[in-house]
């Protein structure tokens, strides 16, 4: 008797046992996976709720000291004019006028240009404090990920 194709192809036999063990440690990787992701979202966002608190701290801080300049910057203005009025209240001639004024608005465009580089140097260091935090985080985000 000559043996078909048929008779010496062997089909496997399903066995359940193996197929149950292989969905387990699928199952079991794919939860350990799960955990894995989930503790590194959530080490993520507590890093980022840390840099958002320390960015509103330094943003409140540069503010407070910022408009503390600005004040201080109008207060001295303030005082400038009015000693500048009564100055202007004891002048005799038309000639003192004139060398009263000159000589203010000399001092008042020095003092101006001296406060906006005031101003100018505490906005830029505001600005640098409070991108500082997030640019430390985004460097590191960029480290793990190049890591992993």
């Amino acid at each position: 008797m000559s043996k078909t194709a048929k008779d010496t192809i062997e089909f496997p036999t399903f066995d359940a046992s193996k197929a149950t063990e292989q969905l387990r440690d699928f199952t079991e990787k794919g939860m350990e996976q799960t955990k894995e992701v989930y503790a590194k979202l959530k080490s993520g966002a507590e890093e980022a709720q840390k840099t958002f608190e320390s960015t509103y701290e330094t943003a409140k801080t540069s503010s407070a000291d910022l408009s503390l300049k600005t004040i201080g910057a109008m207060r001295a203005n303030a005082e400038s004019a009015f000693a500048h009025l009564e100055a202007l209240v004891g002048v005799k001639s038309v000639s003192e006028f004139i060398e009263l004024q000159t000589a203010w608005l000399r001092k008042s465009v020095e003092m101006g240009v001296e406060q906006a580089k005031d101003i100018q140097a505490a906005s830029t260091k505001a600005a640098e404090d409070v991108a500082k935090p997030f640019k430390t985080a985004f460097e590191k985000s960029l480290k793990d990920l190049k890591v992993a």
